[in-house]
């Protein structure tokens, strides 16, 4: 996993905090879950989806985060963890990662509040 998801088992830490970089990114669930990602388009729309295995609940293997859009994830209250890896195109570089600020992006994006403020530090 990239350095904004969180390492520790405490329930208040099981997300990855909102980030973007200049690339999309494939997200492939391995193990656990289901887990939730959320994207806010540079427009303010939201995209969810859920990885999991549970196909007839809409949920899916893998799903892709198109460059440019804040991102994190959490898991669903259910879940214990979640074994999840990343695919970046056309390449991952540190230098193109940010992390979200809150209070710019409840700026940008105050229709989004819950979300912003669950999923940043």
């Amino acid at each position: 996993m990239s350095p904004p998801r969180s390492t520790s088992s405490s329930k208040a830490a099981r997300f990855s905090r909102l980030h973007r970089i200049r690339a999309d990114e494939l997200w492939h669930l391995y193990a656990g879950g289901p887990l939730t990602v959320s994207a806010i388009a540079p427009a303010g729309t939201l995209t969810e989806f859920t990885l999991g295995g549970d196909l007839e609940a809409g949920q899916a293997p893998q799903g892709v985060v198109p460059a440019g859009h804040w991102f994190g994830a959490a898991l669903v209250p259910a879940a214990t963890y979640a074994l999840v890896g990343c695919t970046v195109a056309p390449g991952f570089d540190f230098a193109d990662l940010e992390l979200a600020r809150r209070g710019p992006l409840l700026a940008a994006f105050p229709q989004h509040a819950a979300l912003i403020e669950r999923l940043t530090a």
